[in-house]
């Protein structure tokens, strides 16, 4: 047996009694397992072959991709090696295991049909950035595609949004009714061109097509329909295009007419604007971008990255109001690419675009259109102009959002680029028998993706939404049976939420799938933390988030953990407070700086002392709010009237946003804490007192000392820049606290930090720094949200592990249950 090694590909082998003709040439099994599949994989091969020598076949097997190759010891050596260094740029080689086999002396290389069975691994490419050499392509006047929009290749292009069924065949996706030119055909077929198999090739020939509409959906006559778009964009009109996952809404960033008029039109009254550049040198004209930022700008993915804008830069408030961020991404389609071209104009010059906001085409809180006749209609009224074309979308998708922390990706919404590539989670309790149960995450109500598994391959849906409506309930219906479909499963299992009234809930009750798991929120938070990192056995467990429904019945969102993938204990946690108005108090924080204030001080007067610091430099506390209404809710609380109880650390920034009077009413989800932030001071400031009451193994967390102090300073006129910053520095010495009082208990050093407040890149970095300082082993999201996003890989990971243990019902303690 041969084997190689993971790290540099180089060859080790013992060497038989053979024959000086059977030693000159030798044959090789080469099996390669990971994304080697719709990637260009076997042209490489193919190609990489022909170019040393060295004759075989290589086909597509269920695992992977399997290799006969025949040559001299040294060429073999090399062919593998050189595997591994110049593998496509989708690819991703997880293990290539070399054995020595029978020698069959091909007389040439070749690609071989594909192997396959029920059993076999089954890979969904996800959409990808136009790529160097189809870009080098679109602009050369010599070239057949010069100035095509569609130009893609193996290594870029449409995949996942336009795939209707799998084997990813060109049959089973929305290119089946574009017949391939000659030209392309010829591309299509020869294993030595990067065409080869690229399933949505086409040319201006044989491929799809642009048209520009108007705003009721009429053709016009545009013989040049992008560089009539991009002269409209100029003159300041909104311009819906239709991307690869759907529609976006687009105008001049640089005009503050085109973006507050958009910002009107949309129904968005604050929530940030994405972004998207001609080029690097734009993004860096306006933010501070780092080497791994860049990384990510110009990647094969080409997400929406957060950066810090620079502090000169002047652009429109409308694009990001009270936010030091922006959202930037890089053209990632040729449409894209060719929208910011200069083009000809109507008068002496040309028009050249620099940057555009893209913002998702669709209604406040519904998903993004993705049918033509769908966006039209839906769009009326906000777009001027529909830049379209007719290569259908199958599958909608949303950009993805990330950022950079620590020097690693820190992902905030994973969607187009990142979808459906799956998370491999290799920890003992959960890694599949061959009769594995097939089980499915349904998520939660924010934010919500589900998970499907194919052993232990867990495969996290696009971001759908928030599941508020019926066009987001019937999206999530339809997500699901599709990519149910492609993986070729059944879910025998279904995990789901606690709260009685999510809609992802109620499906999975209705669903018909035998085997229902109900999950607690924050335990799913938990193990999607450690099933993306591989941690087995127990750790601590830090979940903050804002809302999710405990075991008891109360809101949940500042817990403390220990425990592993199939059960927790929560050991701690915020002392509660009530909710007054219950969701009333997520919309408007007010009521949370009132909950907190007549819960820790019951003789507390709200008016009076609205009254008294008024006149705070800064801070207008309860700005807006009548005395009746401050009333009111006084009599809410005391008379426990629609109030239920929560221990949430999101409520808790709400509180100390709204008691610094930067924010009482909220026009987009988590914006009171997201400006507590960013309106930190930064520098030592010190921090506020809190307290930790132990009740046996088990601790709450007291905030008295906290409000006490903001109270103190905001009648001393301590600016609020600096009551922001003194708060989450205490925040992060509840965290450490919190964490010293579980090690303590267990003698646990391993933390993992999840929830949606772990966003907040001041906390996050003040939390980690302080742990590892303290000698604890801290855990992070990479590869999927620490929002609720990532929640329904938890979710499937711990019914995976609590079937294989025996253990259904929400605790993991009780043994079997229905």
């Amino acid at each position: 047996m041969t084997k190689v090694s993971p790290t540099d590909g180089s060859l080790k082998h013992s060497s038989g009694g053979k024959g000086k003709n059977q030693a000159a040439i030798k044959a090789y099994l080469v099996e390669i397992d990971g994304v080697v599949q719709g990637v260009g994989f076997r042209p490489f091969i193919y190609t990489l072959a022909a170019s040393l020598g060295i004759k075989g076949l290589v086909c597509n097997i269920g695992t992977g991709v399997a290799i006969e190759a025949e040559g001299s010891e040294e060429k073999l050596g090399r062919f593998i090696k050189l595997i591994r260094q110049k593998a496509p740029p989708l690819s991703q080689i997880r293990n290539i295991k070399v054995s020595e086999t029978i020698l069959k002396n091909y007389g040439d290389f070749s690609i071989g049909k594909s192997v396959r069975s029920e059993d076999s691994d089954i890979f969904i490419p996800p959409d990808m950035a136009v790529c160097d050499d189809c870009i080098k392509e679109l602009f050369d006047r010599n070239n057949r595609r010069y100035l095509y929009p569609f130009i893609n290749c193996t290594n870029c292009g449409p995949r996942f949004t336009i795939i209707g069924d799998t084997p990813y065949d060109r049959i089973n996706t929305t290119m089946k009714t574009f017949e391939m030119c000659t030209f392309c055909s010829s591309q299509y077929t020869d294993p030595s061109d990067r065409r080869y198999h690229a399933e949505p090739v086409s040319c201006p020939e044989c491929g799809p097509q642009l048209r520009l509409l108007d705003a009721q959906g009429a053709d016009v006559n545009a013989g040049d329909p992008i560089g009539l778009a991009a002269e409209l964009l100029s003159k300041g009109n909104i311009v819906a295009i239709k991307g690869i996952g759907g529609y976006h809404l687009a105008c001049d960033a640089l005009n503050d007419s085109a973006v507050h008029t958009l910002r009107v039109r949309k129904y968005r009254d604050e929530k940030p604007f994405a972004l998207m550049a001609d080029s690097l040198g734009t993004v860096k004209k306006y933010c501070r971008v780092g080497p791994e930022e860049e990384s990510l700008l110009t990647g094969i993915k080409k997400p929406i990255v957060l950066l810090e804008k620079l502090d000169h830069v002047r652009l429109p408030e409308d694009i990001a109001p009270m936010n030091p961020y922006l959202g930037i991404m890089l053209p990632y389609t040729p449409v894209h690419l060719l929208l910011f071209r200069p083009h000809p104009s109507g008068t002496a010059g040309s028009t050249k675009l620099e940057l555009l906001v893209l913002t998702s085409g669709n209604i406040s809180s519904e998903p993004i259109f993705y049918r033509d006749s769908e966006a039209v209609e839906g769009l009326k009224g906000i777009a001027d102009y529909f830049l379209v074309h007719n290569r259908e979308i199958y599958t909608r998708a949303d950009d993805s959002v990330t950022r950079i922390f620590m020097g690693n990706e820190y992902i905030i919404r994973r969607s187009r680029g990142y979808v459906p590539a799956s998370v491999t989670v290799g920890i003992p309790s959960v890694s599949a028998s061959k009769n594995s149960v097939s089980v499915i995450g349904v998520g939660g109500e924010l934010k919500n993706t589900f998970c499907l598994n194919r052993k232990n391959e867990f495969y996290v849906s696009q971001h759908i939404g928030d599941l508020e409506n019926l066009e987001t309930y019937e999206a999530f219906e339809r997500s699901i049976a599709h990519l149910s479909s492609m993986l070729h499963v059944k879910p025998e299992a279904v995990a789901y939420d606690l709260h009685p009234d999510y809609l992802s809930t109620r499906y999975a009750l209705s669903s018909g799938i035998g085997i229902k798991i109900p999950v607690q929120h924050h335990h799913a938070h938990h193990t999607s933390c450690m099933a993306e990192n591989g941690l087995e056995g127990e750790i601590i467990g830090v979940v903050f988030d804002g809302t999710g429904y405990g075991e008891d019945g109360c809101i949940w969102g500042g817990e403390f953990f220990t425990g592993g993938v199939e059960r927790v204990d929560r050991i701690g946690h915020l002392d509660y407070v009530p909710m007054p108005g219950g969701e009333a108090s997520v919309k408007e924080p007010w009521r949370m700086a009132a909950s907190y204030l007549l819960s820790l001080f019951p003789d507390f007067d709200l008016r009076l002392f609205q009254a008294e610091v008024s006149q705070a430099e800064g801070i207008s506390l309860f700005k807006g709010i009548t005395s009746d209404s401050l009333k009111t809710i006084s009599q809410m609380i005391a008379k426990k009237i629609n109030c239920p109880l929560t221990s949430s650390m999101g409520r808790l920034f709400d509180a100390v946003s709204a008691l610094t009077g930067i924010r009482n009413v909220i026009t987009y989800e988590g914006q009171a804490a997201i400006e507590l932030e960013f309106l930190a001071a930064r520098g030592d400031h010190g921090s506020y007192g809190f307290e930790i009451r132990k009740a046996g193994k088990f601790f709450i967390i007291k905030t008295n000392g906290i409000f006490s102090g903001i109270i103190s300073d905001i009648k001393n006129r301590v600016s609020k820049e600096i009551i922001a910053a003194k708060f989450h520095e205490t925040v992060s010495e509840i965290v450490l606290a919190g964490c010293e009082e579980a090690r303590t208990e267990t003698g646990l050093d391993r933390v993992a930090l999840s929830g949606g407040v772990f966003q907040n890149i001041t906390l996050l970095d003040k939390s980690v720094r302080k742990l590892k300082k303290r000698n604890f082993r801290v855990y992070i999201h990479s590869r999927v949200p620490a929002n609720d996003g990532g929640i329904s890989l938890g979710q499937a990971v711990i019914a995976a592990a609590r079937i294989r243990g025996g253990y259904w019902d929400v605790s993991g303690r009780t043994g079997k249950s229905s």
